[in-house]
């Protein structure tokens, strides 16, 4: 059987780091967005940049060659620098890279960085020579829009509850000072906003924009040499990547995700029911439904009435998308799964303010990625 994460040396988050997501054309370069985060993520961690062996960079839309220019002003220490694009999941993806060199002994301290600012976009999918069925007619919004209405007459859902969600994650990007949005909506905002496509109006879908995110992932070698604060330091459990199979007439992307989240909780050794924080793909309102009920955090059909029964809120029975999730934090692309190893280790630390999830101990970061692919991890405070 192939090695998990827990089959190998401990990994641990040491530092994070953040630049505020912001919109598209914010003037800002590459260089202002990455080492705004690495600097951070650094000072949080104790550890100097020539102490970090090993760089991973999540990137989607930038283009080529983004870490080596972006991080030269930090110096030339001659560090191994590899990026990863991986559509959404490429932040997501990077940190599951940066794991296992740490998890291996190949790296002591792996730093890893999502950046992204629109510069180059190429669907490579274009030139695979398969066709579309839909030859791009349905964008993003309309299929999950179809998803959405799906759903609700599956379970007799309500467009109030899908609005739940972007109220309750709207009203904690307000308390998150690296959101791109900032400001809590209620019930009326939400459904009165400029419509979109099907039920979802534009406070119903994420905005995508810029930013970086950043975190410090060190071996229980790299604590002691370096001297760093161990209690300050949380430990990532399991990691997941899977593509898809054939699932017949089941959403791809629930079925994606029900198969990393219950690999990821077996490989750390949890249920469901013991996670404290979940920061999961919500690009659209109805994705936190379907993915929650995906990992078990709810039966089937129950997702919308536990979302208005406030279970999912912070100080509820499990946090759901703290930091505001993409649909308020935003979704810069290459950042959004570092950020969201960010967010639930400051949730784990106790450090996340008026965000904070009562004595949370556990957590599950959970991406999707274009094509389609799912990476998952399982954070501990031990």
């Amino acid at each position: 059987m192939p090695k998990t994460l827990r089959d190998l040396s401990p990994v641990y988050v040491a530092g994070i780091g953040f630049h505020r997501y912001e919109r598209v054309g914010s003037g800002r370069t590459l260089p202002d967005l990455g080492l705004t985060a690495v600097r951070e993520a650094l000072a949080d961690a104790g550890v100097a940049y020539p102490d970090v062996d090993n760089i991973y960079t999540g990137t989607a839309v930038s283009g080529m060659a983004v870490t080596r220019p972006t991080l030269s002003f930090m110096g030339a220490t001659g560090v191994s620098m590899t990026q990863i694009d991986n559509a959404s999941a490429s932040g997501s993806s990077a940190v599951r890279l940066g794991a296992l060199a740490v998890a291996t002994g190949v790296s002591d301290v792996t730093l890893v960085l999502g950046i992204d600012k629109r510069l180059a976009v190429a669907n490579a999918a274009e030139h695979t020579g398969l066709g579309s069925l839909v030859g791009g007619r349905i964008v993003p919004a309309t299929h999950f829009a179809l998803l959405a209405d799906e759903y609700m007459t599956r379970y007799g859902a309500t467009r109030e509850q899908l609005a739940a969600v972007a109220v309750k994650n709207h009203g904690n990007g307000a308390r998150n000072p690296y959101a791109q949005r900032q400001q809590a909506r209620s019930l009326d905002e939400v459904l009165g906003d400029r419509p979109v496509s099907g039920v979802f109006t534009r406070l119903m879908c994420c905005p995508v924009g810029e930013g970086a995110a950043a975190v410090v992932l060190v071996s229980e070698q790299g604590i002691e040499r370096l001297g760093l604060d161990r209690s300050r330091c949380i430990r990532i459990a399991s990691s997941v990547s899977v593509s898809e199979q054939l699932y017949g007439e089941a959403n791809h992307d629930a079925e994606l995700t029900r198969t990393a989240a219950s690999r990821v909780l077996a490989e750390a050794d949890l249920g469901p029911e013991q996670l404290d924080v979940v920061e999961l793909h919500d690009a659209f309102s109805i994705e936190e439904l379907l993915y929650a009920e995906a990992m078990g955090l709810c039966e089937e059909g129950q997702a919308g009435r536990e979302v208005a029964a406030g279970s999912f809120d912070i100080g509820g029975r499990v946090a759901v998308s703290p930091s505001g999730g993409l649909l308020a934090m935003g979704h810069p692309i290459g950042p959004t799964g570092v950020g969201q190893i960010g967010e639930i280790t400051r949730q784990l630390r106790g450090e996340a303010g008026p965000r904070q999830q009562p004595d949370a101990r556990r957590g599950l970061a959970h991406m999707v990625g274009l094509g389609a692919v799912c990476v998952a991890h399982v954070l501990v405070r031990d």
